[in-house]
């Protein structure tokens, strides 16, 4: 199997019969989500977007990734949360998390901004892209989100300067509404091609769609092999058998052990390519469920790096937590440990043997030792970083949030907690229709 859960390192904190007692609770959330009735029921377009996605966008995808790769050194993606983190979890996960660097690959750098308000860090993009040519990919579903329309307010800008206005709108890709909002009508005014974001797709569940599939498909990655990981996905976590099907089975076990107090999940993952998908993860997670003062709250680790920050805690600290390691079975390169005449580190007896096999029984010291330290463990081996275990993965993980979010008694699609500071900072910057907040809140610091 492409994915499979190993539950070894649970077994002694979640017993069958507390997964079987629990599967009614799983069956009738994960009916509720397929038969469209249950909270947040206009937003699941995502559920057979691997099979009803726009195969004539699809295309026009394809062609547009072509000619950006053919006309810019450097792709900025602009866009915040869902609007970024799935194309660059992808990117890392599937390449590298050091693609820009890879010498002699024939695809541009790609840069993501807009997902900050750093004056730092988009002045240090700004010099990287000095003397390069750019193409620019604006990703928002409205135009208005204040991150993401500062950073193209100043890419426009840098794009007329640099080639004019006409030369500016062929290298300008607009991700947005199909039909309505800012961003969809200046795109329109001024020529760029678009995509579309969903209606019925919300951004964390966004990077099977343009959002996430123009910034992957410029770097050469095959978009058709993602979803074909995510269609055979789909077909094999259809079925109602808890004990059988791992995606029912992730979500009963993550349950359980939050209602016996381990309010925490770490997703652990021993290769580093993983870390923006593990950001990706926590923000499906973080927004959909941390909501009506419940949740798991997501965080994670790249081991064995934070086994040397964070480990002590893991092992000692707080019991409130519990563990969910991916287990990349196969990596995507071989590296043998070269044999040391002197000796000088003491590691000779590790010489010959495949740098993999040793990363691999760093984590099952791990495992053990976690387990040991009152850790439950969920393991999730996944085959390998290809284009297709990526779309698998991708899926597992969706349909999990979702299905789990129903268990847990709240809507999985919305987020009125993201809407809060927004106001504020509005308020303090002084725009219009915000005179009374303003005041309260400039009382309140003083």
């Amino acid at each position: 199997m492409v994915l499979s859960l190993n539950d070894k390192f649970v077994k002694k904190y979640v017993t069958n019969e507390e997964v079987n007692a629990i599967s009614n609770e799983v069956y009738t959330a994960q009916s509720a989500l397929f038969n469209r009735n249950g909270l947040g029921n206009d937003f699941l377009g995502w559920i057979n977007l691997p099979f009803d996605y726009d195969k004539e966008e699809f295309e026009r995808i394809k062609k547009a990734a072509k000619r950006i790769q053919n006309q810019c050194d450097i792709f900025v993606v602009i866009g915040i949360g869902g609007s970024y983190l799935g194309a660059r979890a992808a990117i890392e996960f599937i390449k590298s998390p050091l693609y820009n660097n890879i010498k002699g690959k024939k695809t541009p750098d790609i840069y993501f901004t807009g997902n900050s308000i750093s004056p730092s860090a988009l002045s240090d993009l700004l010099k990287i892209c000095e003397g390069k040519d750019i193409c620019v990919n604006v990703v928002s579903k409205s135009g208005t989100t204040t991150e993401p329309a500062v950073a193209f307010r100043v890419f426009r800008e840098l794009l007329e300067k640099k080639y004019g206005k006409e030369g500016a709108k062929e290298r300008i890709f607009a991700t947005t509404d199909k039909e309505k909002g800012t961003l969809k009508k200046f795109s329109d005014d001024n020529g760029y091609e678009t995509f579309v974001v969903p209606d019925d797709v919300g951004g964390r569940f966004s990077v099977l769609t343009a959002v996430g599939l123009l910034p992957i498909a410029v770097t050469g990655i095959d978009l058709d092999k993602i979803m074909q990981g995510a269609q055979d996905a789909i077909r094999a976590f259809n079925t109602q058998d808890i004990n059988e099907n791992d995606c029912l089975k992730y979500v009963a076990i993550r349950n359980i052990l939050y209602r016996k107090g381990k309010n925490i999940e770490i997703l652990a993952s021993y290769e580093p390519a993983s870390q923006m998908l593990c950001e990706w993860w926590k923000q499906l997670f973080g927004e959909s469920e941390g909501k009506d003062g419940k949740g798991i709250y997501p965080s994670s680790v790249i081991f064995s790096t934070d086994l040397h920050s964070l480990g002590q805690y893991i092992q000692d600290g707080e019991r409130i937590m519990f563990e969910t390691v991916l287990d990349i079975k196969k990596a995507s390169d071989e590296l043998i440990i070269p044999f040391d005449p002197f000796n000088v580190d003491k590691l000779n007896f590790l010489a010959g043997k495949d740098l993999d096999y040793v990363n691999h029984t760093a984590m099952l010291g791990t495992l053990f030792a976690h387990s040991d330290g009152n850790v439950p463990n969920i393991v999730l081996e996944i085959a390998d970083r290809s284009e297709y275990s990526f779309g698998y993965l991708v899926y597992f993980f969706e349909l999990a949030c979702a299905i789990s979010g129903y268990v847990l008694g709240v809507n999985p699609f919305n987020q009125p907690g993201v809407e809060s500071y927004k106001k504020n900072m509005f308020a303090l910057l002084g725009k219009e229709g915000y005179e009374d907040l303003a005041n309260k809140l400039k009382n309140r610091m003083n």
